[in-house]
């Protein structure tokens, strides 16, 4: 009974044999081809090992390309382009201020409807005059009266020193007398007394002048004050422009600081952004500049002010750009995008999707060189627009890897695809 699965053991592996070992011989006595010897198998055999030597030796270089990472590259050339810094800001009024009042009273002036055009010294209120005239016919009568008082006191001034004068003669005649013994020393102390009652007389009637003078500065100031607070009874425009807020009500008490208008001069408009540190040494005053607002009107202009000061908390440097409004079409507070003129520079016009990072986080393109491999370059955007960025730092030709670039590194031999710049 053990026999036969022996047997079959054996009859399985010389068929096993056959089939892979004496393949050709199995196939050739099946087709009844007997002729063919074992030199020829031998033969057969040595040339089908050589071609495989052969084909090791020097490999297919199709099936050698298919091995490698294949990505798209883009054959770039370097153009010159107006290197402008771009920001964002917003357009603000030229002049702008609140017109208060100075003085307390009552509006007795029809209101100005908001929007009109004003030009400077135009009446916006009107105060009721109240109690102030007549503080002001007291003010200068008491001016009149000092000035009235003016002759009196000189003319006193003028005896003090005559009766001084006197004194001094009779002071000296008597110790004239004294010395030659026809005056007693009693005449001769009084005559000294006189002298000194006279300057006393003198300097008595200069105060009182210099007094009556002070009144009468004194009288001054209060007409000067009495004036010019009637003059604050009319709240004028500082300078031309439009009126942003309607005017003081007829009838309504205003308080020293109450509002009566605020006005605003729109032509020239400012359009005033911040620029980052690492860009502010190419923006200068007088450079060009334009701006499109979120309405889509493009405008132009020239930077007028760049801050000498950086903001503490955002670090940017705050510049203004004057541009023409005749028509003023441009609003205060619109939003801009602002573009300085500054230096042209090379740069390559690439889509978005280009760039990457590399290993310390720098932002750049990943290029192909002559042999294939790759590498990083760094690289600045200099403008955004919606056909890609234009990015500086980059050879004047380079081939950009713009499909694949993060699948491969620096060193990579990759397969290229080329496409040209459309």
């Amino acid at each position: 009974m053990r026999l036969i699965p022996f047997l079959t053991a054996i009859l399985v592996t010389g068929f096993l044999f056959m089939i892979v070992v004496e393949r050709e011989r199995l196939l050739a006595f099946a087709s009844g081809n007997t002729d063919l010897s074992d030199a020829e198998a031998d033969a057969s055999s040595q040339t089908i090992t050589s071609a495989q030597d052969t084909g090791d030796a020097s490999p297919d270089p199709a099936a050698q390309d298919k091995s490698l990472i294949r990505v798209v590259a883009l054959r770039s050339e370097a153009r010159e382009i107006d290197s402008a810094v771009i920001l964002r800001g917003e357009t603000q009024a030229d002049r702008e201020v609140e017109v208060r009042a100075e003085t307390a009273g009552l509006v007795i002036s029809e209101p100005l409807r908001r929007g009109v055009s004003v030009s400077a010294g135009q009446q916006l209120c009107r105060l009721d005059v109240g109690t102030r005239e007549a503080v002001l016919a007291e003010a200068r009568a008491r001016l009149s009266e000092a000035k009235a008082r003016i002759p009196s006191a000189e003319a006193a001034k003028i005896e003090a020193e005559a009766r001084l004068e006197e004194a001094l003669i009779n002071d000296n005649a008597a110790r004239k007398l004294s010395e030659g013994g026809f005056a007693s020393s009693t005449r001769v102390a009084s005559a000294a007394a006189s002298v000194r009652a006279a300057e006393a007389s003198v300097q008595s009637a200069t105060s009182g002048l210099e007094s009556t003078q002070a009144g009468i500065e004194s009288a001054m100031a209060l007409v000067a004050a009495a004036e010019k607070e009637i003059e604050r009874l009319t709240i004028t425009a500082p300078f031309d422009g439009l009126l942003e807020s309607k005017t003081a009500e007829l009838g309504s008490l205003m308080q020293q600081g109450t509002l009566c208008g605020t006005v605003l001069r729109l032509d020239p408009i400012r359009i005033v952004g911040f620029v980052p540190e690492t860009e502010i040494s190419r923006v200068y005053e007088g450079a060009l500049a334009e701006a499109r607002l979120t309405t889509g009107q493009q405008v132009a202009g020239q930077v007028t002010f760049v801050s000498r000061s950086a903001d503490e908390t955002t670090r940017t440097f705050r510049v203004e750009i004057a541009v023409p409004n005749p028509d003023l079409s441009i609003r205060d507070g619109q939003t801009a995008e602002i573009a300085i003129s500054a230096d042209g520079a090379a740069a390559h016009l690439l889509p978005q999707s280009a760039l990457t990072l590399n290993d310390e986080g720098t932002l750049g393109v990943r290029l192909v060189d002559e042999n294939n491999e790759v590498f990083f370059a760094a690289t600045d955007i200099l403008r955004d627009g919606t056909d890609g960025v234009w990015l500086g730092g980059l050879p004047e030709m380079a081939n950009v890897i713009v499909v694949g670039q993060e699948f491969v590194t620096t060193g990579v031999e990759v397969n290229p695809t080329y496409r040209e710049v459309n």
